[in-house]
């Protein structure tokens, strides 16, 4: 338990779905986007890049619950290097600019919570335990890539992550950040 906030909870993505959580995780995640999306390609494309992908195979889904057990946040997280991974090849700025980055930080993730949860401690809660995931499955670092001057940055330095790199890719500047676990 989280001093009154509930727990967080891993779990396969077919518990989610079949628990009924799916839709709230789905909530949270397009209410946290830089921008609106109406139903449509896009708006599916933008959901498979961001979090279709991370649903599968031996990746880490970790849900916040509160009491209700309605969610109050997620984390999905990978231990597949991005740079040397077919899944992430449409993500270019992996292989052209962060391929050494990658290989001391491999696993990486993404991270949301509703907005009525944030900055209570919850989101580093969530990162801690894909950092024990992580370390579990012999990594020996965690990255997240993000815009140069996005308001998570602090966040994620707040969580022990350091600028490892940065690369302009398609007209935007990125900072790959790394923590070791």
């Amino acid at each position: 338990m989280l001093s009154g906030l509930g727990e967080i909870v891993r779990m396969a993505p077919e518990t989610a779905r079949a628990r009924g959580l799916m839709p709230s995780i789905e909530r949270i995640f397009f209410d946290s986007a830089a921008r609106g999306y109406e139903p449509g390609p896009e708006r599916d494309a933008f959901h498979e890049r961001w979090l279709g992908r991370y649903l599968g195979g031996e990746d880490c889904l970790l849900v916040g619950l509160a009491p209700d057990r309605s969610v109050w946040g997620y984390l999905v997280g990978t231990l597949d290097n991005a740079a040397e991974s077919a899944r992430f090849a449409d993500l270019a700025y992996f292989r052209d600019h962060f391929v050494a980055a990658c290989r001391k930080f491999p696993a990486h993730l993404h991270i949301n919570l509703d907005a009525a949860y944030r900055n209570r401690g919850l989101g580093a809660l969530l990162v801690e335990e894909f950092a024990l995931f992580a370390r579990a499955g012999g990594c020996t670092g965690l990255h997240v890539v993000t815009g140069a001057g996005m308001r998570n940055v602090r966040f994620y330095k707040k969580c022990g992550f350091g600028e490892v790199a940065r690369a302009t890719s398609n007209g935007r500047e990125l900072l790959f950040l790394g923590r070791k676990i």
